[in-house]
């Protein structure tokens, strides 16, 4: 069969070549045409929906009175603007567009609600750690976080009473709940198996003295009615900036937005641990009793009271006492535990003796730097033993004890 010869330009098209004489198999699929009218013949396509403000082409008269003459042509209103109130649009418009109102109902605000908002700045004064607190206080005030929070004008005088008493520092520390919990049940707790040979080693023991400390006083600090939270654990290096600085080998606890946290070095013990093992063994488990026992002085509200009565002491003497009272009493709450947990956690042996060296050797009498804000070897010796001796952090009152006991 000879091949045909291939389409003109505009073949298909109407009045193109090839239109009439094309069969079906050769037309292109097209547009679906009107169907067949009872008069014969296919209906012409109708023109475009004439646009805005047009006029609609007269209906022919062969469709006059059929179904394609009774459907709307023409366009109402603008295609910009809602659509007539007939529309059946209309309701979806409204809906979407103009909604009705939510109605308001005012909420009862309950009497006992007081807005109390802290914003606590942590700032380091001369190496010492200290808290500028604002407090945006009780009653009714709206907050925008780019201006000064407006607060409502009230009735009548613009003073008010202050709501209780305050606790004078003093017997925040000399009398607080804290000493009268009783004494701490048994602990089961282990030395960790972590040694320190490297900084996730030292990591990893500081991790699980923590957790079984956070077991042991919990129940002590809550039964006191104060809120309880573990301290968060920070190890660095030598030259490291913490929240108390940029630190050298010290083991510190630092009172910052996180809560209080535990800042421990790794590198000297790291080192030092193949030259004495049992020393830095004793070393660590001293270092992180005396820690926690300041996270339990911070739980109470007696480390920000302490701070304050150093604050005003009269002279530099009583400053350095007071500073002395609150350490002692760091160590015996580590007593405290160690007391507690001595059948999981043995001091004895060659342990027991490095641990004793390590007291005599940290008084301030014995001390490099003589600053007298740690106490000397026998008040330590004195305190930490009365800690594990007892269990009862009731034992540990250093700030009502006589001068002598913590020179």
């Amino acid at each position: 069969m000879a091949d045909k010869p291939a389409p003109k330009p505009g073949h298909f098209l109407p009045g193109g070549e090839g239109e009439q004489g094309a069969t079906d198999a050769q037309r292109p699929i097209a547009a679906p045409t009107v169907p067949t009218t009872p008069l014969g013949g296919s209906a012409p396509l109708a023109a475009p929906t004439p646009r805005l403000g047009g006029e609609a082409p007269a209906t022919p008269p062969q469709l006059q009175g059929t179904r394609i003459d009774s459907r709307r042509t023409t366009l109402s209103g603008s295609r910009l603007g809602p659509p007539p109130a007939d529309d059946r649009a209309a309701a979806a418009y409204r809906e979407v567009f103009h909604p009705q109102p939510i109605p308001f109902e005012p909420k009862k605000r309950s009497k006992g609600l007081i807005a109390l908002v802290v914003i606590a700045a942590l700032l380091v004064v001369g190496g010492g750690v200290t808290f500028a607190v604002k407090v945006i206080g009780s009653g009714d005030f709206s907050v925008n976080p780019m201006v000064t929070p407006s607060v409502k004008p009230t009735s009548g005088s613009s003073t008010r009473e202050p709501i209780g008493k305050g606790t004078p520092d003093a017997d925040i520390v000399g009398k607080n709940a804290i000493y009268a919990a009783g004494t701490m049940p048994v602990v089961k707790c282990q030395e960790p198996a972590f040694r320190p040979t490297s900084m996730e080693n030292v990591r990893s023991y500081y991790q699980a003295v923590i957790a079984c400390m956070d077991k042991a006083w919990k129940p002590i600090v809550t039964k006191a009615g104060f809120e309880f939270h573990s301290p968060r654990l920070i190890i660095y290096a030598e030259g490291d900036e913490t929240a108390c600085g940029v630190q050298k080998d010290l083991a510190l606890y630092c009172q910052d937005e996180e809560g209080g946290s535990a800042t421990m070095p790794w590198q000297e013990i790291v080192e030092a641990y193949p030259r004495n093992k049992a020393q830095v063994r004793a070393a660590m488990a001293q270092a992180i009793a005396f820690v926690y026992g300041v996270h339990v002085q911070n739980l109470t509200g007696m480390a920000e009271a302490s701070d304050n009565l150093a604050d005003t002491a009269a002279n530099k003497a009583g400053e350095q006492e007071q500073k002395r009272r609150a350490t002692l009493q760091a160590y015996c709450f580590g007593g405290v535990f160690f007391g507690a947990a001595r059948a999981s956690f043995p001091l004895r042996g060659e342990l027991l003796a490095q641990w004793n060296q390590l007291i005599q050797r940290g008084g301030d009498d014995v001390r490099k730097d003589k600053a007298r804000e740690h106490g000397t070897s026998k008040s330590l010796a004195l305190w930490i033993n009365q800690g594990l001796a007892t269990t009862n952090p009731g034992s540990c009152n250093t700030f009502v004890a006589a001068s002598a006991k913590v020179s």
